[in-house]
Formats: C-alpha cells, sequence, structure tokens
C-alpha cells in the first residue's frame, strides 16, 4: 500500500533546556556518507535551544536532505543536535524506523524529497514537506521479513567491503615488496641464471668512474669530493654476484638542485617548476609557471636538466619523490635536486624505481625529532646504491612493469567490483518493498 508519510511519522522538539541537564550530551551533525556522527565543529557556548535526539529519532538538515544526509539515531546515541535541524521518529507500531531510513536514502526516496522541497535559491524540505512523500508501507509481519532480508543483506555486502578493502591494502605492500625484491636480486634470479656471462657492475662501476675522469681532464664537470667508503654497518642486504654496493654519487656525473629562491613569475617565459608539480608518476607540466630568461638561464646553466635525467623533491613532504624528465625544452626548478648521470650506462627507470621504494625510509629518517625534511646534495650523493649488471637492470624494470600492469588490473577489477557493489545495493533499496 503506498501511503503518505505524515501518517507515520512524528516531530521531535525536545529542547535541552527543558530536560534534566545534570550530564553534557554530544553535539552531533549528520553527513550523507556516515549518517549522524559526532560534530567536529566547535560547540557552542550557548545549547540551550540545541534539539534532543535518542533512539530511533532521525535527524536532518532541511538544506542537506536532498543529497543523502539523513541520519537515525542508533541505541548507543543520545545528544544534541542543531536547532536548525529537522528530529523525528517513526510510529514504530506502523512503520519501522531502519525501513523509512533505507527507503530516504534510496532513489525513489531522494526523486521524492527533491519532488517536495521548496523553495527558489535554495530549496529545503521541512516536517511539513516530508509527510506528503509517499512510500509502500506494507503490514508490519511483511515489514519485519523485509528487514531481517535487508540485513542478511548487508552482512554480505559489509563481507565484501572488507574484502574489497584488503585487496587494495595487499596492492600497496605487494608494489613494494615487488620494488624490493627488485633492488635485491631476487626479481632476476631466474634471468641471472640464463645469462652467466653478463658484464658486472663491478666492471660497469670501474667504466662510470673512468668517464668520469675523462669529463673533468676536458673540463665538462667538476672534480666530485672522494665519497666515504661503504661500512659494514650500513649495508642491508648481501647482494647477488655481479652486483656491487656504491653510493649514488658514484654513478652520477653530477648531482645539484635548483633556485633556493623563488623567482619572480611572467605571464610568458620559460617553464620553471617546484616541488608541487613533481608526483610519483610524472612531472605535472600543465601546472608549471614561467620566469624571465635571466633567471631561467642562472638555473640552466647550472644544472642543464636533459630528458631522461630525474628529479627528486629534497625539501618538504614529498622530499624523496622521484620524476623521470620526460620533456626536450629548457626548464628551470626550485626545491627540487636533479640526478645527472649517463644515461647509456645506468637505466634511469632502475633508479626511479629504487627511490620510489625508499622514499618513506628517506622521509621518516629526515623528520626524526622534528625536523624539516631535507635531501642535501650531501646525503643524496652519499646514499647507498645496489647497483646491477647494465642488462639485468633492463630486465628488472621490465619485470616490475609487468608485475605493476597486473596489480593496476586487480585495482580496477576493485573499482569496478565497488561500484557494482554501490548499484546492488542500491537496487535492493529500490526494490525490497516489491519483493513480497
Amino acid at each position: 500500500m503506498i501511503d503518505k508519510l505524515g501518517k507515520y511519522i512524528i516531530k521531535e522538539s525536545i529542547r535541552y533546556d527543558s530536560i534534566d541537564r545534570s550530564e553534557d550530551l554530544p553535539v552531533y551533525g549528520v553527513s550523507n556518507v556516515e549518517g549522524i556522527t559526532e560534530t567536529q565543529h566547535k560547540r557552542s557556548a550557548d545549547l540551550s535551544k540545541y534539539l534532543v535526539i535518542r533512539k530511533g529519532n532521525f535527524a536532518y538538515n532541511p538544506y542537506r536532505i536532498n543529497v543523502g544526509s539523513i541520519g537515525l539515531t542508533g541505541q548507543d546515541k543520545e545528544g544534541l543536535v542543531s536547532p536548525a535541524y529537522v528530529v523525528f521518529r517513526t510510529d514504530e507500531n506502523k512503520l519501522l524506523p531502519e525501513l523509512l531510513f533505507d527507503f530516504l536514502k534510496s532513489d525513489e526516496g531522494l526523486k521524492q524529497i527533491n519532488k517536495y522541497a521548496r523553495g527558489t535559491v535554495r530549496k529545503a524540505l521541512r516536517f511539513e514537506d516530508l509527510a506528503q512523500i509517499e512510500m509502500p508501507i506494507p503490514d508490519m509481519g511483511t515489514q519485519n521479513k523485509i528487514l531481517e532480508k535487508k540485513k542478511r543483506f548487508d552482512k554480505n555486502i559489509r563481507k565484501l567491503l572488507d574484502s574489497n578493502r584488503v585487496q587494495v591494502s595487499e596492492i600497496k605492500e605487494l608494489r613494494q615488496q615487488i620494488l624490493q625484491d627488485a633492488i635485491s636480486g631476487k626479481l632476476s634470479e631466474q634471468w641471472t641464471k640464463e645469462n652467466p656471462n653478463v658484464e658486472s657492475a663491478e666492471i660497469l662501476l670501474q667504466k662510470i668512474k673512468a668517464e668520469k675522469e675523462k669529463l673533468v681532464t676536458e673540463g665538462k664537470i667538476r672534480k666530485q669530493k672522494e665519497l666515504p667508503s661503504i661500512q659494514e654497518d650500513e649495508i642491508p642486504f648481501e647482494l647477488p654476484n655481479g652486483w656491487v654496493w656504491c653510493r649514488l654519487g658514484d654513478i652520477c656525473f653530477k648531482i645539484t638542485d635548483g633556485f633556493h629562491n623563488t623567482p619572480p613569475k611572467v605571464s610568458d617565459g620559460f617553464p620553471y617548476i617546484a616541488a608541487t608539480h613533481i608526483k610519483s608518476d610524472k612531472i605535472y607540466w600543465s601546472g608549471c609557471n614561467y620566469v624571465a630568461e635571466k633567471f631561467h638561464r642562472e638555473l640552466f646553466l647550472k644544472a642543464t636538466p636533459q630528458k631522461g635525467e630525474i628529479l627528486v623533491v629534497n625539501i618538504g613532504a614529498g622530499c624523496g619523490t622521484p620524476a623521470i624528465i620526460d620533456v626536450d625544452f629548457e626548464f628551470s626548478f626550485k626545491n627540487t635536486a636533479i640526478l645527472k648521470f649517463d644515461q647509456s650506462e645506468i637505466y634511469n627507470k632502475y633508479v626511479y624505481y629504487y627511490f620510489v621504494l625508499k622514499r618513506n625510509d628517506f622521509y621518516n629518517d629526515l623528520t626524526k625529532g622534528g625536523l624539516q625534511p631535507f635531501l642535501s646534495l650531501k646525503i643524496l650523493n652519499d646514499i647507498i646504491f645496489p647497483l646491477p649488471p647494465l642488462s639485468e637492470q633492463h630486465h628488472i624494470v621490465e619485470r616490475i612493469e609487468y608485475l605493476f600492469a597486473k596489480l593496476d588490473r586487480i585495482k580496477e577489477l576493485n573499482i569496478d567490483n565497488q561500484n557494482k557493489i554501490d548499484l546492488l545495493n542500491q537496487v535492493v533499496l529500490n526494490e525490497m518493498f516489491k519483493d513480497e
């Protein structure tokens, strides 16, 4: 039977100043996601006119119910809501509150809320308008059957949601584990067995050293300061045969940084990026700023960023975040370091993924004692780095990206499952009165 809600609902207008106030009551708000929750806003100094809500009470803001912001008070809740709210209950001998709540959250319920809400600039649904809403209301025996069926469905939905959340969490952990296996040689064990005669990382490191000495002799780079030898207690794990521990400065012919002060911005000039433009997957050029040529030229001559080199945020909340330069045009930067190396000897993506793995470790180490995170050039040069042979670097990156693609697909399926769960829940809300 379809009937108007006015016959089944009762307005509640109990003010705080009309009851025994020996105990303070919490102040609640209502959201379309969480329902009735304790408000995070500052409490009003005068709560006397606030409305009391108790078990079985509904509460909503007349201006927000059209987006589903309505709550039903549970057994353990008693408190206050703003006097601007509408508070009501059902006659539980005629209509179960849980069924009304589900109806008002359904597509049909929201459709009727918007139908009966009044106002020109901003619509509001007052209690009198709520009473006009029509709802299928079966007898109490049927209502109880519907409620039991809905409870069983909700239980299964919660299991699906919990399973989905676990999988999303596991995907993050798996990504980190894949990267850890990559830099420790576990990801390329089979490849190593099949390719026993590749040139070792030790020989590769000697070639890099010889090339750097040649560039110094030619006046193309400055001679680097001697890096400290790696101590036993710095080595976190044993590397496979053919690999070598080195410092980041050993494989780079230059590590430098960008502007220390913010240059004046102009509307038309050379692209200029800050740490905020560097995310974990790429550089966001669309939001970059522009600087005049004289400021740009000063930095560009210092850093000469080239396509394929790596930028690393070296200050602030994003400290340690890497990105591979993916453009050929000139640009300058701030709050960021650049790793310059011979890309024919070091695979940039291998270095990139090392930073993706270690980013949180760098950040946590730098912020001990409440310090402002700052990856100085000395710290960057001194970072110990697990170097595999060049051909193995390429194989490792290939394996990482293959496995990451698999995880991305699983994540997409999880999102799809979440959307299906939401849709299924809405279908049940819309159809549950038609089942009997």
